[in-house]
């Protein structure tokens, strides 16, 4: 069973700084996968922040990308999200998610609907 430990949410004035942290336990294909950060604002569809793959590739959404930086411990399974200068439309419920990197196409490491292992999510929010 994959199991997920998010931590690091909270109230943050807006350009201020955050950073979220998951240690994932379980996965069994550890070689071949890919960690990121997902979000998902009330009323709003769910959609990828950022995500990294085991060999240090990243992938950044146009709306974070400059201000948010993924990192990863390979070592630990860990995954973090570095967020910086937040703005209130960052408020979200941010969600680990870990995958197989051989079972997603190039160009769809952003897509929600490629992910399997979702974490139960931590809350955002950025006060203005």
């Amino acid at each position: 069973e994959v199991q997920f430990v998010e931590s690091g949410g909270g109230l943050v004035q807006a350009g201020g700084s955050l950073t979220l942290s998951c240690v994932v336990s379980g996965f069994p294909f550890d070689d071949e996968a890919i960690l990121g950060w997902f979000r998902q604002a009330p009323g709003k569809e769910r959609e990828g922040v950022a995500t990294i793959s085991r060999d240090g590739t990243t992938y950044y959404s146009d709306s974070v990308k400059g201000r948010f930086t993924i990192s990863s411990d390979n070592a630990k399974n860990l995954v973090s999200l570095k967020m910086n200068s937040v703005k209130p439309e960052d408020t979200a419920v941010y969600y680990c998610v870990i995958d197989r990197i051989d079972t997603i196409l190039g160009g769809r490491e952003l897509l929600p609907a490629e992910y399997r292992y979702w974490g139960q999510g931590t809350q955002v929010t950025v006060s203005s």
